[in-house]
C-alpha cells in the first residue's frame, strides 16, 4: 500500500475515449500528490490502496467483460489487497440505480461525467488549471485526443447517446492546447477520437470544423502524425479528405465504421445514408486520397438483414477491399430504438455463421494487401523494443495502434536499439493477414 493510503491504480475498459477520461482523471490525483500504480502490472505485484475502474456499457459483451473486472476487483478488496474500490464510466452511468444493490462491496458509483465527485470522494478538489492535462497511460510517443463528446445521431442499435447524451464539441482552442502540452511531452502521433468526429464543431461554430482543427493540429511543432478515428459517413466533410491529400502530417489514415452496405439495413439501423452513397463515398476517398488506408466496421444479423441483404454485404466488402475490418454479430440493448421497435429475428447461431463467413472473406482480404508490401520501404514509429530477443514492434501511417496490426523489425547484432517513440526507415520482407516482418536499413 501507498504512503498515507494515497497510491492509485485506474483500469480503463473499453474504448480509447475512455482512456482519455481516466488519463485526465490521473493527472489531477498526481497533481494532488497521489502515486499511481501502472495499470498493466498484476495488482498483486503493483498494488494500490485505491482501485478506479472506468466501465464500458456500450454492447453485451463489453459489459459482462466490465462486471467480471468488478467482481475480481470485490475478490481484491476481500482479500486486503486493495482498501477502496470505485467504479466510474459508461456501465455505471447506465445502470446506476441497478449496481449498487447488485454489488454494495463497491465504496462508490460514479457515471460517465463524475470525476469531479470521485476527485472530492478521494479529497482532491479539481484543479481548472489541468482541465487539458494528461497522466499518458499509453507509450509516451502517442495520444488520443478527444475532441467532442456524446453524440446526437439516433442509429437504432446503439445505446451511447443515452449513456454519454448530446454531442458537445471542446472548444478549438482548448483542444490546441491540450494537444501542444502534449506535444511538449514527448508526443509524436495524435489520435484524433470522439463518439462522432466529422460532426466537430457543428454545435459551438454553426459548421463541421474537423478540417479546420486538422490544420490547427498539424501546426503544432513535434507533432509529427495526426490519425483521425471513428469518423461517420454521412455528410461526411470534404475538406478532410483535401486537408489529408496535402498535409504531411495527416495519415492517409480513416477509420470509418460503415455497418452495412444492402439499403433495408441501412434504413432499420437509421444511418441516414444508403447503399449506393456509401459506395460513392469510398470511391471518393479512393480518389481524393490516393493510397488511403480505409479502416472500418461492419455489423451482421441486424433486424431485416435476410440473406439476400447478407449477400449485398459481402459483395460490397469484396468490391470495397477495406484494409481493415472489423465486425460484431447484433445484440439487442434495452433503451435503444431498435430493442423498442425492431424485432430481433435473426438466430444467434445464424448471426455467428454470417459473422465468421465475413471475417474470413476479410482475412483474405487483409491478407493480399499485406502481401503487395512485401519489398517496400516504409517509415515506422517503434512502440517498443525487446533487447534480449532484439525484436522491436512498431507501426507504419498504416496501423494504428492497439486495432491494427503491427509492423515486427528484427534488429541486427552490433546495432544499437533505438528508444520507443523513434521513427526508422524500414524494407517489409514477410506479411500475414495480421502484421509484417520487416529488416532494417
Amino acid at each position: 500500500m501507498g504512503a498515507g493510503g494515497k497510491r492509485v491504480r485506474v483500469v480503463t475498459m473499453g474504448c480509447s475515449k475512455n482512456r482519455v477520461d481516466s488519463e485526465h482523471l490521473l493527472m489531477q490525483l498526481s497533481a494532488a500528490g497521489w502515486e499511481v500504480s501502472p495499470e498493466e502490472e498484476p495488482l498483486e505485484q503493483a498494488g494500490a490502496d485505491v482501485l478506479v475502474i472506468n466501465t464500458c456499457g456500450f454492447i453485451l459483451d463489453a459489459k459482462e467483460e466490465s462486471v467480471n473486472a468488478i467482481l475480481e476487483a470485490v475478490d481484491a478488496k476481500k482479500r486486503g489487497v486493495i482498501r477502496k474500490l470505485y467504479v466510474m464510466g459508461c456501465l455505471s452511468q447506465r445502470y446506476r440505480n441497478e449496481l449498487p444493490g447488485e454489488i454494495p462491496e463497491v465504496d462508490g458509483w460514479f457515471g460517465a461525467f463524475s470525476a469531479d465527485p470521485l476527485l472530492r470522494e478521494l479529497s482532491v478538489e479539481p484543479d481548472p488549471a489541468l482541465r487539458t492535462r494528461r497522466y499518458l497511460t499509453t507509450p509516451g510517443h502517442y495520444a488520443y485526443l478527444k475532441v467532442s463528446e456524446g453524440c446526437d445521431r439516433k442509429c437504432s442499435y446503439c445505446a451511447i447517446p443515452g449513456i454519454r447524451g448530446p454531442h458537445v464539441s471542446v472548444p478549438e482552442e482548448k483542444l490546441l492546447d491540450e494537444a501542444e502540452s502534449l506535444a511538449a511531452g514527448g508526443v509524436k502521433e495524435l489520435i484524433v477520437i470522439a463518439q462522432d468526429t466529422t460532426y466537430y464543431g457543428l454545435d459551438l461554430y454553426g459548421e463541421r470544423r474537423l478540417g479546420h482543427l486538422l490544420s490547427g493540429l498539424a501546426g503544432i511543432r513535434g507533432i509529427e502524425w495526426i490519425r483521425l478515428l471513428y469518423s461517420y459517413p454521412a455528410a461526411f466533410p470534404r475538406d478532410v479528405l483535401d486537408i489529408m491529400a496535402s498535409s504531411p502530417k495527416i495519415c492517409r489514415y480513416l477509420d470509418i465504421p460503415l455497418q452495412h452496405s444492402a439499403d433495408p439495413v441501412l434504413r432499420a439501423m437509421r444511418r441516414s445514408i444508403d447503399g449506393e452513397a456509401t459506395r460513392r463515398l469510398v470511391e471518393d476517398f479512393r480518389k481524393t486520397v490516393p493510397g488511403i488506408v480505409l479502416r472500418t466496421t461492419m455489423m451482421v444479423g441486424h433486424p431485416g438483414e435476410g440473406e439476400a441483404e447478407f449477400e449485398d454485404l459481402l459483395s460490397f466488402v469484396q468490391e470495397c477491399r477495406f484494409e481493415r475490418l472489423g465486425a460484431f454479430a447484433y445484440s439487442e440493448e434495452e433503451g435503444t430504438w431498435g430493442a423498442q421497435n425492431l424485432k430481433d429475428a435473426v438466430p444467434e447461431s445464424l448471426k455467428q455463421e454470417r459473422l465468421d463467413e465475413l471475417m474470413e472473406l476479410q482475412a483474405g482480404i487483409s491478407l493480399r494487401y499485406n502481401e503487395s508490401r512485401i519489398g517496400t520501404v516504409e517509415r515506422v514509429l517503434v512502440d517498443a523494443c525487446d533487447s534480449a530477443g532484439r525484436v522491436c514492434t512498431c507501426r507504419s501511417r498504416r496501423e494504428a495502434p492497439e486495432v491494427d496490426g503491427e509492423v515486427i523489425v528484427r534488429w541486427p547484432e552490433g546495432r544499437s536499439m533505438p528508444a520507443p517513440g523513434s521513427f526508422v526507415d524500414v524494407r517489409i520482407t514477410g506479411a500475414d493477414e495480421y502484421d509484417l516482418n520487416a529488416e532494417v536499413l
